[in-house]
């Protein structure tokens, strides 16, 4: 089993930060474009627990992997976790903390996930998978910099949550 742990403090009151990164539609924007992140499930404005999100990423080489995650746990304006239900990694247990202080909020991300695959995954993990995780949680740090902790940073969250589309949801 593995952990990843960010913490990051940003400029902005806790409802801003609660409402930009509990929406999955967001996530594209906070993720490097060459992960190729592509939500096709019609979310609804607010998570909710039970929550169930498709996805599809292609991290490796352009291929496509599927993956689907539960809410499991929201506490609204302190935590929520999802967790993968199906997908790349044996297991994914991901937590999102926000805590507010003065001038902003301290939010922190802590990942639990295995590889799957037994030595195998345990080897391409060491090859080259932590790096990539550790890779994509540093983009996303600095373009929650870029978008939150700028002078226009409410102007600057508030038009690129926007930008991402939702796909339509398909039958399977």
């Amino acid at each position: 089993m593995y952990q990843l742990k960010r913490t990051q403090f940003i400029q902005a009151d806790l409802q801003t930060c609660w409402n930009y990164f509990s929406s999955p539609a967001n996530l594209r924007v906070i993720t490097p474009n060459y992960v190729d992140f592509k939500v096709h499930t019609i979310v609804p404005e607010n998570l909710y627990e039970g929550l169930i999100i498709r996805y599809t990423i292609r991290p490796i080489l352009g291929v496509p992997l599927s993956w689907i995650s539960e809410i499991k746990t929201i506490r609204e304006g302190n935590y929520f976790i999802d967790e993968q239900r199906r997908g790349p990694y044996g297991m994914w247990h991901h937590e999102h903390h926000f805590k507010e202080g003065e001038g902003g909020v301290e939010m922190t991300d802590l990942i639990t996930y295995c590889m799957p695959f037994g030595f195998i995954g345990r080897f391409f993990h060491w090859l080259f998978i932590r790096r990539q995780l550790e890779s994509i949680f540093d983009y996303r740090f600095r373009k929650v910099e870029e978008l939150f902790n700028t002078n226009d940073y409410v102007e600057s969250a508030l038009s690129e949550s926007l930008a991402p589309k939702i796909a339509r949801t398909r039958k399977y």
